[in-house]
């Protein structure tokens, strides 16, 4: 499989875009969007990759905004999930679209959901891997987050650095405790990049430690999943996944098409610890009639 960055326009910012090809089959005329999830980046959905690249279809796999190689917001910029959305529409607009297929991972999942509401005219098929969503926050934390959002704007500009690749595998682990060493050590080392000064550094913008000051809302992406028009295609990764309380209601508010899929060792990082898994279960799907 050979794989390449471009860099590509999104709404206002460069974005890093991934690409992943099997230069020995012939293209399908299908493109795949990868959208990662959050504090992850497109280049780790390499595994994944190597499992769809044989079936001839584009791959494309941007890096968010902030995130990986692309562009950061200036100062007094934030990250906002409609600029997300903005940032997708406008690489849609920029690559082979006939046949487009979104896949969207956890954090990249919602964003793939609120485009695909947005314009559904442009998505043949949508795959939510555990994409569903955080628990409904209500508004009473509006205020909360408000007020935690504008202490954490200001002190989390500056990079914390890592003390060496080992230093980022431990706190990989801390996070993913069930992933095995030698599939984080790999991650560590997509996930950090040495930074002008000499030091070690994760990828992301740190801004995004901060907390949102918009507080998530079941019914507004519910609103989203019922105007997508396509097949929709959910992958769990089992009892040690991502599941909000209200998973399977929002799951009920598509009004398209829609099955499930369940990897039950898999874990909500279930394109690192089952990618081949992933990749027949969106083979297969794709394969379908629309």
């Amino acid at each position: 499989m050979q794989s390449w960055t471009e860099r590509l326009k999104g709404n206002g910012l460069e974005l890093a875009v991934h690409r992943f090809a099997d230069g020995s089959v012939e293209p399908s005329g299908t493109t795949v969007l990868l959208l990662h999830g959050f504090m992850d980046s497109g280049c780790t959905w390499d595994l994944l990759a190597a499992g769809l690249a044989p079936c001839g279809h584009a791959l494309y796999a941007p890096d968010f905004r902030g995130f990986g190689g692309s562009d950061r917001v200036s100062g007094g910029g934030y990250y906002h999930f409609p600029d997300y959305v903005a940032d997708i529409a406008a690489l849609v607009e920029q690559i082979p679209s006939d046949e487009l297929v979104v896949v969207g991972h956890s954090m990249g999942g919602t964003v793939a959901t609120l485009y695909a509401g947005a314009r559904p005219e442009r998505v043949a098929k949508l795959v939510l891997m555990e994409g569903t969503g955080p628990p409904d926050m209500g508004s009473k934390v509006a205020v909360i987050r408000m007020r935690r959002w504008l202490t954490d704007v200001l002190k989390t500009r500056s990079p914390q650095p890592l003390g060496s690749l080992d230093d980022a595998l431990t706190r990989l682990a801390l996070f993913h405790p069930r992933i095995d060493e030698a599939i984080l050590t790999t991650r560590a080392r997509l996930l950090s990049r040495t930074e002008s000064d000499g030091a070690l550094a994760w990828t992301f913008d740190p801004l995004h430690r901060s907390t949102s000051p918009s507080a998530f809302k079941a019914a507004e992406l519910n609103a989203f999943l019922a105007e997508i028009s396509c097949p929709v295609l959910f992958i769990g990764g089992g009892p040690t996944g991502w599941h909000p309380p209200d998973e399977q209601n929002r799951l009920d508010a598509l009004h398209a098409p829609a099955q499930r899929v369940e990897l039950n060792e898999a874990g909500h990082m279930m394109h690192w610890t089952e990618p081949l898994a992933c990749a027949r279960a969106i083979a297969d799907f794709i394969d379908q009639p629309g």
